[in-house]
């Protein structure tokens, strides 16, 4: 495997194969993998384990790779034994973990000197491997940017989304093209520059490339670009190169955000144009102090500080996540970008901050001095090293990150990720994506679940109670993959509970849902093609046996286990059915069941507010069901009859005094009860 040019050093010192490299046994010279025929997994982990034992223990960039040679996931460590044998041990507790383990079959190595290094190249193997369990922008496109032709006579401006050359500098990205192109333009309206779509100007160029005297002639006819002042002039001799590059110099400054110094500097020669009395000259640069205060204007002032500095923010779901970066300069915003993620809530927070300022730092040359983010990443010291070089102050500057708990710098954060929600919406409107992500987790809950078709309707049934009171039970119902709330049902348990008994419980439903009677009513909908319920596997063997009693024999079952999110599923007795962390069909798992819970817990509360509300009003003597009744009329609510005073009881006449007495000291003694009840633990709901 090639390694970057600057890691080769490290090679002869380190005391490893070439490159500082190292490869697990089992990996041929071709780069196949050579795996023993039928190796268990747990054989592979053993094998594993006692390979990772040549593992050194110094800081270096890991790879593993599947069965096919194919590098799956590449990771950075300070002691890469340590940190490589957390993963086949299960010491890591990522969700992506299990079903990374289950995937590799072999590793390689790359020692380096220390944790920055570490960090670039893990960066570039990242980028030339492209991982799939490495986060990675979700449409993974180029996006534009705007770029100077550093290595010509006569720089050029231009829009590109080509890849990075050594000899132009980028300004960027820019995830919207319109905007970019506006930049453009404006940029040559504050600094007349060459655009490297003129034809004049590429001629110029081969001119220079045989002849490096070529740019004194000034017999050449005038651009259209310098008969409008968009150019210099360049190719009929108006501008020297010195006064070009003052002038390349000028926009790099303007397109990184640096306005004030720049304005400063062309008020200074507008007015010395004024004393020579070169008006016209002076208007000129008038115009362009103008343009670039009109720009200021429709900036977003964020700060009465001098801010320079990056924001970033992101709002993630289960499986995707949007990330949105405010880019203030001088304490406005000059642009924001948004990117889409392919990882969400199955990545940890530091991962997914790790991956995605690698792959945005990497791609971009405007570096701030400061990086604003919700928390510090996990190698900060070492990003603030790479970025710092990447700045490359003449003045010494630092690049720091910062994690702000209150005041301006937070509302940046907060606007940030209010951005970046939106930033998500849009792309899965654009994309239709629910309705994609919908058809996969149908399609892989009937491979996982071995059914004879995706499960297009699906009830899921969840028990709440408070120690045996108030039981009820939950039926939610999603059709086609969405929350059908039509069909949703609810029941009261009839059975006696002296305590919380969730198997019985959860027989009663089935009896009563999956009745002859129950079946043919056409609002309860046809039968289910999946049933989940919300707990492990001793409710599922409560429901089976149910079954079994009533016959029912062609509905599929599974059990949720609430702890691990692993489905139960009467077929199988090797254990259970582990859906991939970030999958499509673990989310719709999960939200199947947190709505099942959500509508029973609801119900739940509801009764046990009605039962509780009847039974402290019985308490007072003297209150019958009319007065009852007229209290509730005139406060409204129970809420608000327990929060008045005396005098307002009083106040209502609807009630004698001695009653109301009575009332206002059971209402006391209710509202005390209720507080201790919080202070201890809470409501009991389950």
């Amino acid at each position: 495997m090639s390694k970057p040019e600057e890691f080769q050093r490290y090679s002869r010192t380190s005391g490893f194969t070439e490159g500082g490299s190292g490869k697990a046994h089992g990996v041929a010279e071709d780069g196949n993998v050579q795996v023993p025929q039928g190796e268990t997994f747990e054989q592979k982990l053993a094998r594993i384990k006692r390979e990772l034992d040549a593992v050194p223990t110094l800081p270096g960039v890991y790879l593993w790779k599947d069965k096919h040679g194919q590098v799956i996931y590449v990771g950075k460590a300070k002691q890469l034994r340590a940190r490589m044998r957390q993963y086949v041990n299960f010491q890591d507790e990522r969700a992506k973990i299990p079903l990374l383990v289950e995937q590799i079959c072999t590793f390689e190595y790359i020692v380096v000197g220390n944790e920055h290094e570490s960090l670039v190249l893990e960066k570039n193997l990242i980028n030339q491997h492209a991982p799939w369990f490495n986060a990675d922008f979700k449409d993974d496109k180029s996006y534009p940017f705007i770029a100077i032709t550093k290595g010509d006579v006569f720089p050029a401006i231009k829009y590109t989304r080509e890849k990075h050359r050594a000899d132009t500098r980028y300004f960027g990205p820019y995830t919207d093209s319109r905007a970019a192109r506006r930049m453009v333009d404006i940029a040559r309206r504050v600094v007349p520059l060459c655009s490297s779509s003129c034809a004049d100007w590429r001629s110029l160029k081969r001119k220079l490339e045989k002849d490096p005297l070529a740019c004194l002639a000034t017999d050449a006819r005038p651009c259209f670009d310098a008969h409008v002042g968009l150019g210099p002039g360049a190719c009929c001799g108006r501008v020297t190169p010195e006064q070009y590059a003052a002038n390349v110099s000028r926009i790099e400054r303007f397109l990184s955000g640096n306005h004030r110094e720049f304005v400063e500097e062309l008020s200074q020669e507008m007015q010395e144009a004024a004393a020579e009395l070169d008006f016209e000259r002076a208007g000129r640069i008038k115009a362009r102090i103008d343009t670039i205060n009109g720009l200021c204007d429709k900036q977003h002032a964020v700060s009465s500080r001098n801010l320079d500095a990056d924001v970033i923010g992101f709002f993630r779901e289960e499986t995707i996540a949007g990330a949105h970066v405010l880019m203030v300069r001088e304490g406005r915003i000059i642009n924001s970008n948004e990117f889409v993620l392919n990882r969400g809530n199955d990545v940890p927070d530091q991962d997914l901050l790790h991956m995605f300022l690698l792959r945005y730092y990497d791609a971009t040359t405007s570096i701030p001095h400061e990086v604003i983010v919700r928390f510090m990443p996990e190698d900060a010291e070492a990003m603030e090293q790479w970025l710092t070089g990447k700045l490359a102050s003449a003045h010494g500057a630092k690049v720091r990150f910062t994690v702000p708990e209150r005041g301006e710098k937070a509302d940046l954060v907060s606007m940030a990720e209010q951005n970046a929600k939106h930033t998500l919406m849009r792309y899965k409107v654009r994309t239709n994506y629910e309705d994609k992500r919908i058809n996969d987790a149908l399609l892989q809950l009937e491979s996982a679940l071995a059914l004879d078709a995706p499960p297009m309707r699906i009830e899921c049934f969840d028990i709440s109670t408070n120690h045996g009171t108030y039981t009820v039970a939950s039926m939610v119902v999603f059709t086609n993959g969405r929350p059908d709330k039509g069909q949703y049902r609810r029941f009261k348990i009839k059975a006696q509970l002296d305590e919380a008994n969730d198997f019985l419980s959860m027989q009663e439903v089935m009896s009563r849902r999956y009745c002859a009677e129950r079946m043919a009513d056409e609002r309860f909908g046809k039968k289910p093609d999946l049933i989940i319920l919300d707990g492990g596997l001793p409710q599922l063997n409560a429901v089976m046996q149910q079954f079994d009693s009533m016959g029912i024999h062609d509905i599929a079952l599974c059990g949720l286990a609430k702890r691990d999110e692993e489905l139960f599923v009467p077929w199988q007795d090797t254990g259970p059915v582990v859906l991939p962390g970030g999958s499509a069909s673990l989310y719709l798992v999960k939200q199947v069941r947190d709505e099942a819970h959500r509508f029973a817990i609801e119900f739940h509360r509801q009764l046990r507010g009605k039962g509780m509300t009847t039974s402290i009003l019985d308490e007072v003597e003297g209150l019958g069901p009319v007065r009852k009744k007229a209290l509730l009329k005139h406060f409204k609510s129970f809420k608000r009859l327990k929060a008045a005073s005396l005098q307002d009881i009083l106040d209502a006449k609807v009630v004698p005094v001695q009653v109301a007495n009575e009332l206002y000291t059971v209402l006391q003694q209710y509202n005390e009860q209720t507080r201790n009840e919080l202070v201890v633990g809470g409501e009991g709901d389950s």
